[in-house]
């Protein structure tokens, strides 16, 4: 079941996408070559207890971090440790809060110094097909409408859109219904309306869209070994458009 934010929804969520967006522009600056994917995740963790809020991924069905830091062909899950980043990497990272009992959830991919043409190229379109997801969010357009205009900013590009896992909806709890896919045709799926809040992320591989989950359980990874990119915002979809409620 879809379920629908009042007004006061909404502005508990406006307030904990703004402290998340603080967080993750922190973290973003904090990135440099040499760090460990652990050592950001404990900024992370510091920077919520600062905020007073919860970070939503620690313990989230036996998840052992705070944040998701996935490197290179890793799609999503990567789980923080003792890798190292290097020139040429390009990283993931993937952060959610509660705050007060609302949840928000983004992610963005940063290249770790100078990065080839085709992995910032990637980034870029990543980056833009979430912008042209959010777009359709908007009363009155069907679900699929955002799936199929994320999936088509990416095939034109020649990258590929991640099946396997998918956006969702959000609020009270991590995730909520509806599952929002990267992929399918226009026109399909529930109607959207005023107080639906999605987390809208696309996940996209510079080669096939196959992945696959390694030994951890966790991390899912191209079953190609070419690098893949992420993006997410929590949006609300208003009688006035789309709002992003977790931009930086």
């Amino acid at each position: 079941m879809i379920h629908l934010k009042s007004e006061e929804d909404l502005k508990q969520m406006r307030l904990a996408g703004v402290i998340l967006a603080r967080i993750m522009r922190q973290l973003r600056q904090s990135i440099e070559p040499g760090m460990t994917t652990g050592e950001i995740d404990k900024i992370a963790a510091e920077l919520a207890q600062k905020e007073k809020v919860i970070a939503a991924f620690k313990d989230y069905k036996g998840y052992p971090a705070s944040i998701c830091a996935s490197v290179n062909d890793e799609i999503v899950h990567g789980i923080p440790g003792i890798r190292s980043l290097e020139e040429g990497d390009i990283l993931s990272l993937d952060f959610g809060i509660n705050y007060q009992g609302y949840f928000s959830d983004t992610a963005f991919t940063v290249g770790i110094g100078k990065i080839n043409p085709k992995c910032k190229k990637l980034i870029e379109v990543t980056k833009q097909s979430l912008a042209e997801g959010i777009k359709k969010a908007r009363v009155g357009n069907r679900l699929s409408d955002i799936s199929h205009a994320v999936q088509d900013h990416v095939e034109k590009h020649g990258f590929s859109v991640v099946r396997q896992f998918v956006g969702h909806g959000i609020g009270r709890n991590l995730h909520e219904d509806p599952e929002i896919p990267n992929f399918g045709m226009a026109g399909r799926g529930p109607l959207l309306k005023h107080g639906m809040v999605l987390a809208i992320e696309p996940m996209v591989n510079m080669g096939s869209w196959e992945s696959e989950i390694i030994e951890n359980d966790w991390t899912a990874v191209t079953k190609d070994g070419l690098p893949s990119a992420h993006f997410e915002h929590t949006i609300a979809v208003t009688d006035n458009g789309p709002e992003i409620l977790t931009a930086e």
